[in-house]
C-alpha cells in the first residue's frame, strides 16, 4: 500500500513522528506522533514511503507559513495557493489534506524550525528534492505575481535550515520570474524571448554550447518525474515535474534555434 493508502487509514503511526508526524495528523484525522518520537537523535532508513509522507505535509504546511509571513493571508492568498495545488495534480482528497496542512502553516505557533530540522533530516539531503520543495514555495509565494519582502526573508530562513546557499534561491526565484514553473506558461510561444529561455535555464547567455548542453541535461535530470519519485516525490505531485521537464527542452530549443540564426 502507498503511503497515500497508509495515512487515510491511520497507518503511519509507526513510521513518523515529531511535528511532521503531529502534522499529519491533523490532515488525516489520525494520531501518527504516537509513532517514533525521538526524531533528534536517531539515524532513520530511507524508506521511500516515509520520505512522500514527510515531504507532503512540509510542503504544504510551510506554504501557509510564508503567506503568513507578511501577517495575514488574505483571501486570495489561499486561492493562490488552492491554484498551485491544481498545478501539482492533487486529486480531491489529498487536496483537502493540503489544505488543512495550508491552515496548520499560518497559525502563529506553527513550529516552522522543528518541522525544517525534522523535513531536513527525512529526506537526507537529497537535493533534487530540497531543489523541487524550494520551486514549490517559490511558486506559491509568487502565484500573484510579487514577493513580499517577509516571504522572501522567510525562504532564506529556510535554506538555512536545510543548508541551501541562498544563491540557489536567488537563481531559482529569477528562474520563475522568467515563467519556469508558471501554470499555463508556454515556453515555445512567440512571446517568449531567448532572454527569458536563458533565465528559465539559470545560465548567461555567453555560456558555450557544451555549457548549455550540460546544462540543459542537469535540469532535466533534476526534473525527470520518474528520477523524482524514486527519490521521494510522492506520484501524486509529479504533474509539476512534467511540466517542468517540457518547459525546460522548450526552453533549452529556443535557445539552440536561436544560435543557428
Amino acid at each position: 500500500m502507498a503511503w497515500w493508502g497508509k495515512a487515510l487509514g491511520g497507518a503511519f503511526g509507526f513510521m513518523i513522528g515529531g511535528p511532521l508526524g503531529a502534522l499529519m495528523g491533523i490532515a488525516f484525522g489520525h494520531s501518527f506522533d504516537r509513532g517514533m518520537r525521538d526524531v533528534g537523535g536517531a539515524e532513520f532508513a530511507a524508506d521511500q514511503e516515509r520520505i512522500q509522507a514527510a515531504f507532503f505535509t512540509a510542503t504544504f504546511s510551510v506554504m501557509g507559513y510564508i503567506a503568513k509571513a507578511d501577517g495575514r493571508v488574505t483571501r486570495d492568498e489561499i486561492l493562490l495557493a488552492e491554484a498551485v495545488m491544481d498545478r501539482l495534480g492533487l486529486g480531491a482528497e489529498m487536496r483537502e489534506s493540503a489544505k488543512k496542512l495550508f491552515g496548520e502553516g499560518k497559525a502563529s505557533d506553527f513550529p516552522i524550525d522543528e518541522v525544517m530540522e525534522q523535513f531536513r533530516r527525512e529526506i537526507h539531503r537529497r537535493t533534487t528534492l530540497i531543489q523541487m520543495f524550494l520551486e514549490i514555495q517559490l511558486q506559491a509565494a509568487y502565484a500573484d505575481g510579487v514577493m513580499h519582502p517577509a516571504e522572501k526573508e522567510a525562504l532564506v530562513g529556510i535554506c538555512g535550515h536545510l543548508g541551501v546557499p541562498v544563491a540557489l534561491l536567488d537563481r531559482l526565484e529569477e528562474m520563475l520570474r522568467a515563467g519556469f514553473g508558471r501554470s499555463g506558461y508556454d515556453v515555445a510561444s512567440s512571446k517568449t524571448s531567448v532572454a527569458d529561455a536563458y533565465h528559465i535555464l539559470g545560465i548567461d547567455e555567453s555560456v558555450s554550447d557544451a555549457e548549455l548542453k550540460k546544462t540543459y541535461r542537469r535540469l532535466m535530470s533534476q526534473h525527470h518525474p520518474d528520477k523524482l519519485v524514486a527519490k521521494g516525490l510522492p506520484e501524486e505531485m509529479i504533474q509539476d515535474a512534467t511540466e517542468k521537464t517540457q518547459q525546460i527542452k522548450a526552453a533549452y530549443e529556443l535557445i539552440r534555434e536561436s544560435r543557428r540564426q
